[in-house]
């Protein structure tokens, strides 16, 4: 049955993509009459009309997703022709296998589908001649071919159900997978640490850190960079430089005089109840203690987030503002009237009156202000430093001229400093070469730069005596896991013939249910690949964040069927791996059809219409 719904699915969706193929509106009348057909599978002919059809569907499909209008030579550099000709070639190849074996699609079935088709339906919801014909008029299509293809789409429909339907896995393929991915298992774990280590006063030759550096070169290689010139200007630069007049401070401690002069407020939740009856109720049950606020919020199906009214100031609560504010922290007053209702208010905090005096906002209005207005100075520069660069102004006289700063950088991805720091320049800098020339671009604060690439500096190794410290480091750190990993392997040894971790020394760790997909606090991602490697009573070491990790498996635990979401995973990997089978058997047999048939191909024909896209 599921395989029978699949094939319907697949009908469906192969003639409404018919449908948007053939209303695509591509001219089937472009070509030549001498060229009729791009080539040919059997006795099946591939039109250039149908060729065209699908390629401009799958053009305008790439630009829809992409978001972007998109070359035809940049189709073929994505080989969109290739795939577009070698789907027309497989269906040909079905439509061929169909008439061999006298598949065909009667009247009575076509006129079904048709009448299925909203695009052709009037404004009573039936079936309309009229939009019938002139929706097949749009698209250049006649009522024949439309006809003849929707024909061919169900027949090959249903030789793919044919294929597909008999396509039903064996419970156990299915059991198995569902194995590999929900299995369980158990897993007992101890580390081995440095401080499980005696004194090392093993020292490293020369000889040892220059064949570690000789070894590890890569490692001190410093990466390819690009030795940028570049002049700059943002409204940090000219803070110093910008004057703002008190009266325009004071103008904006005025706007912001709510921010400034704050009265004081109350931290309060509000339960509103819905007459003055039950609001009375519930104050006798406050008074004589048989219920607290909280109990109040819950027995309305509330919760303490749905009462929470935030800070408010005493304006903001209206007749109920004066009783609220005279109340202490911790304190229920009500029931109060409210336009909703009589209610409670519990005083969660007091919030002190805040004011800012005009003298203490100063520096920071004086800040803002000064950057913004820098920020529009900054702007004024863009444009007379673009027109300098298009003369042909270099770096060097745009720095002279302007307000602009001369700098250099020596810049690989990730640097992270100085101009490299803004978001946007490690892109910009990536794609500059030394054929381009200099243009103002714009930083995320409001600067403007423009940058030279002077030259490409090669990957260069760092020399070893810049780096010895960190070689050092290495050759320790290497030391004491070889060690750790000695003390390990004792530790399995032992563990191999019947003693335990506590024996051992060693702090025990259980993983009760590890799964394929978890992952274990404090261990490497191998400590999970390794688990599931092992067999039951295996023990097995892993290196993990300067420690040994030594595992034993104790136990594989089977996939819980009554589990409801093992039971979802099975469902979900069931209908993956059928519809996996199902396309790979249609796929197989439609490539053995190719092959029976014969495909021919007429070159010219198919560049003639991709000419027509150029």
């Amino acid at each position: 049955m599921a395989k029978k719904k699949t094939g319907a699915r697949t009908a469906v969706w192969i003639l409404m993509g018919l449908l948007i193929l053939g209303l695509g509106g591509f001219g089937a009348t472009s070509f030549s009459s001498s060229v009729r057909s791009v080539g040919s599978v059997g006795d099946q002919d591939i039109t250039t009309a149908e060729y065209g059809r699908a390629l401009q569907n799958e053009l305008r499909a790439l630009e829809a997703q992409s978001g972007q209008s998109i070359s035809f030579e940049q189709a073929e550099a994505l080989g969109l022709d290739r795939q577009v000709l070698s789907r027309l070639i497989s269906d040909a190849a079905i439509d061929n296998e169909a008439a061999r074996i006298g598949l065909s699609v009667g009247d009575e079935t076509l006129a079904k589908q048709l009448q299925g088709i909203a695009a052709f339906r009037g404004v009573d919801g039936k079936f309309d001649r009229d939009a019938y014909t002139f929706a097949l008029e749009r698209a250049g299509l006649s009522e024949s071919e439309f006809e003849r293809s929707i024909r061919k789409e169900t027949s090959r429909a249903l030789v793919q159900g044919a294929v597909v339907s008999g396509a039903a896995l064996p419970d156990s393929y299915v059991d198995a997978v569902l194995r590999y991915f929900a299995e369980n298992r158990r897993v007992t774990w101890a580390r081995v640490e440095s401080d499980q280590l005696e004194a090392d006063n093993l020292e490293p030759s020369e000889e040892d850190l220059r064949a570690l550096y000789e070894d590890e070169i890569e490692d001190f290689t410093r990466p390819e960079m690009k030795r940028i010139t570049y002049a700059w200007l943002t409204p940090e630069m000219i803070l110093d430089q910008v004057e703002v007049d008190e009266e325009l401070l004071r103008s904006a401690y005025d706007d912001r005089a709510a921010e400034y002069n704050r009265p004081e407020r109350r931290l309060v939740e509000r339960l509103i109840y819905a007459d003055e009856a039950r609001a009375d109720e519930a104050r006798v049950a406050l008074d004589e203690g048989t219920s607290t606020f909280d109990d109040l919020v819950e027995a309305r199906g509330l919760s303490l987030d749905d009462v929470d009214m935030g800070d408010v100031a005493i304006g903001d609560l209206d007749a109920a503002g004066e009783a609220v504010f005279a109340a202490e922290s911790g304190d229920v007053v009500g029931p109060l009237p409210t336009d909703l209702g009589p209610a409670f208010f519990r005083v969660n905090g007091i919030l002190a009156a805040e004011t800012t005096s005009f003298e203490e906002a100063l520096p920071e209005l004086r800040q803002e202000l000064a950057a913004d207005r820098a920020a529009r100075q900054v702007a004024t520069v863009a444009e007379p430093a673009e027109d300098m660069l298009a003369s042909g102004a270099t770096l060097e006289e745009l720095a002279a001229d302007t307000d602009m700063r001369l700098g250099s950088v020596d810049w690989a991805p990730g640097q992270g400093q100085g101009i490299a720091a803004y978001a946007g320049f490690d892109q910009a800098a990536e794609a500059l070469s030394e054929d381009d020339y200099p243009e103002i671009l714009y930083l995320d604060d409001g600067g403007i730069y423009a940058m030279r690439l002077e030259e490409v500096i090669p990957p260069q190794p760092a020399p070893y005596e810049n780096v010895r410290d960190r070689v050092v480091s290495i050759w320790e750190t290497r030391r004491q896991m070889e060690r750790l990993r000695g003390i390990a392997t004792d530790h399995v040894t032992r563990l191999r013939e019947a003693a335990d971790f506590a024996s051992l020394g060693l702090e025990v760790k259980t993983e009760e249910n590890l799964t394929r997909q978890g992952s274990v606090l404090g261990a490497p991602d191998s400590f999970v690949e390794t688990a599931f490697a092992m067999e039951p009573g295996e023990i097995s070491m892993v290196d993990g964040f300067g420690a040994v990790l030594i595992l034993k498996l104790e136990e594989v635990l089977p996939p819980n069927l009554d589990d409801p979401e093992v039971k979802a995973m099975r469902d979900s990997l069931e209908q993956q791996l059928q519809a996996s089978v199902a396309n790979d058997l249609y796929r197989a047999f439609s490539e053995d059809a190719r092959q029976r048939a014969g495909v021919s191909l007429d070159q010219q024909a198919v560049a003639a219409v991709n000419a027509n896209f150029r």
